[in-house]
Parts: C-alpha cells; structure tokens; sequence
C-alpha cells in the first residue's frame, strides 16, 4: 500500500497467541538473562511470584504476526523509531492479542511519507500488558 492509500484510524488485528512456557524460557537465556525471566528460585521471592516474560520476547511474539502485514506492505522503506512501555506482567500460560493502529501520518519529501503506529496488548483478562509506538517510512505513488 502508498503512503497516500494508508488512512488514520486503520487498524491491524493480531490473533491470540498462547505464551509457551519453553519458548519464553528459550527466548529469555537467548536475549535476557535477567532472573525475574529465568531463575524459579529468585523469582518466586520477587512481587510478581514466578517468572515472568520479558517484555522484548512479548513485543516479539505480536510483532511477529503484524510484520509481514504491516500497513505498508511492500512499500515500506523502513522503520525509524521504536517505544515500549511494558504496563503489566506477562506469564507462561497467558493468551495475548493485539491491535496496531494507524494514529498519525506526514508528508515526508516527494517520494515518500511517514506514518505513526500504537501496538495495544492485552492478554486474556483485556488488560492492557505492553503498548509500543513507532513510525514507518512508506514510499509514495510514483
């Protein structure tokens, strides 16, 4: 899609997907050894009780289905800037969904503008778990 088909309020949903205890696990040694996401032991003594995931690998499990039908599709130049806020713990066992919305868009040059997105995830209980902003450069109808 051009820049100038992609309107403000359009929306991706992303499906439930189920945390699997393993390949949270797998990603947390992978990519985030910190002990809340990996050690039982300690994080059982922490405020939430149990391991908890982190909130890159629950970006990633959303991201993952939202990438490849991004608003821009096969126009997309390129990403610019990512947020996070990671607003309520996730578990092994819970069932997230998302929604990706368009909030914003601009004119950047001649060839191309740039469109501003919000992830929103909830998990199974509609709470709101992560929400990331970003912006995406998108090539303009030559």
């Amino acid at each position: 899609m051009y820049f100038e088909d992609i309107e403000i309020g359009s929306k991706v949903l992303v499906p439930e997907r189920r945390v699997e205890e393993e390949e949270m696990l797998d990603f947390a040694r992978k990519y985030n050894g910190s002990l809340m996401h990996v050690n039982e032991e300690f994080a059982s003594r922490s405020r939430m009780g149990r391991i908890t995931a982190s909130g890159m690998f629950t970006y990633l499990l959303m991201w993952g289905y939202y990438a490849p039908r991004n608003f821009g599709a096969e126009h997309e130049i390129a990403g610019m800037t990512a947020s996070m806020e990671f607003l309520a713990p996730v578990f092994a066992g819970d069932r997230l969904h998302a929604e990706v919305i368009v909030v914003d868009k601009k004119e950047r040059n001649p060839y191309n503008g740039m469109i501003f997105v919000e992830m929103n995830v909830y998990n199974q209980d509609n709470i709101v778990v992560l929400r990331a902003k970003g912006d995406d450069v998108i090539q303009r109808r030559p």
